[in-house]
């Protein structure tokens, strides 16, 4: 196969990729569900399990939008996590006070019993909220894209592959010399 045909294969299975990863097999009641369903995963303190739950979700129930799933991953990166721990721990505080949760032989495990329950339920409560937001944002975002009939997909693989056609051109042209 010469490098020309390999490039033409290359070219059509990149655009198939994005088409395929943007198919419009799913209702925007869909793809706003399993959007909020990633972003409740993310903002739970999962330790990167939450990741691991996509995943099987994504594996077990066919109507759920696996795109959809993991852009949650991109809204609550490691960047704003930290914020959004610090948020839930002072959410949990607010809600349900500072004192001790259960009585243990030793302070340390008293303090850390607390904070693990001001940790865990505020963040329960942001993670509901993010994922309520959310639910309804994205289903706003994606009727409107349907509606409006916006080709994205379609421009942003276009300008992948010129790009990378260009690349190819100015490597050929440097391998020539």
């Amino acid at each position: 196969m010469s490098y020309s045909e390999r490039w033409q294969n290359y070219r059509r299975k990149t655009v198939a990729e994005f088409r395929r990863a943007f198919d419009e097999d799913h209702t925007s009641h869909q793809v706003a569900l399993s959007f909020s369903i990633g972003v409740f995963l993310t903002a739970m303190p999962t330790l990167g399990t939450g990741v691991l739950m996509m995943v099987g979700l994504a594996y077990y129930f066919a109507w759920m939008s696996k795109v959809a799933l993991f852009c949650a991953v991109l809204i609550l990166n490691p960047l704003v996590k930290p914020f959004v721990y610090v948020a839930s721990y002072w959410l949990g505080a607010l809600l349900f006070g500072t004192g001790d949760v259960t009585y243990f032989d030793r302070q340390m495990l008293n303090s850390a019993a607390e904070i693990l329950r001001n940790l865990v339920l505020g963040n329960l409560a942001i993670a509901v909220f993010f994922a309520v937001v959310s639910y309804f944002a994205a289903l706003a975002v994606v009727t409107e894209y349907r509606r409006r009939d916006i080709h994205v997909v379609e421009d942003v693989a276009e300008e992948v592959v010129e790009t990378l056609e260009e690349k190819v051109e100015e490597t050929a042209v440097e391998e020539k010399r």
